[in-house]
C-alpha cells in the first residue's frame, strides 16, 4: 500500500507539477477509493463464484435432464422397434404358415386321387374276394350234395 501511495505522489507530481505530501487529504481519498475498490472486487469475485456454482448446478441438472430424456427416447425407440419386429415376425410366421399350408394342400391334392383310386381298387378286390369265397363255398356245397 505504501508503494502505491509513493507511486501516486510521483504520478501527481509528474502529470500536474504539484507536490503532494503523505498527509494530504487527496491521498486519504485515494486510500478510501482503493479500499472500496478492493472490497468491491472481493464482493464481485464472491458473486462470480456464486454465479459459477449456480451455472455448474444448472449444467449438471440440464445434463441429468438431457440424459433422462435421451433414455426415455431410447427406451421408446427400443419399444417401438421391438413392437415392429414382433409384428414383422408374426406377419412372416403367417406367410410361412400359409405357404406351408398351400404346399400341403397341393401335395394332398396330388395324393388324394391315387388314394381314392386305391380305395376303389381295394373295395373291388374285397368284392372279388367275397365272390370267389362264395363261389368256392357253392362249389363245395355242390360237390357234397
Amino acid at each position: 500500500m505504501a508503494d502505491q501511495i509513493e507511486d501516486l505522489v510521483k504520478e501527481i507530481a509528474a502529470k500536474h507539477g504539484i507536490a503532494v505530501s503523505r498527509d494530504d487529504p487527496i491521498l486519504v481519498l485515494q486510500t478510501i477509493n482503493a479500499r472500496l475498490m478492493q472490497d468491491s472486487a472481493k464482493a464481485q469475485q464472491q458473486m462470480l463464484d456464486q454465479y459459477k456454482e449456480e451455472l455448474e448446478a444448472l449444467a449438471l441438472r440440464w445434463g441429468a435432464d438431457a440424459k433422462a430424456k435421451a433414455e426415455r427416447i431410447l427406451n421408446a425407440s427400443l419399444a417401438a422397434g421391438k413392437d415392429a419386429m414382433g409384428r414383422l415376425m408374426q406377419d412372416g410366421a403367417r406367410e410361412a404358415a400359409a405357404s406351408v399350408r398351400g404346399e400341403i394342400d397341393t401335395a394332398l391334392g396330388r395324393v388324394a386321387g391315387p388314394i381314392h383310386a386305391a380305395r376303389r381298387i381295394g373295395t373291388l378286390n374285397l368284392v372279388a374276394s367275397f365272390l370267389t369265397f362264395l363261389a368256392a363255398v357253392l362249389a363245395l356245397w355242390a360237390t357234397l350234395h
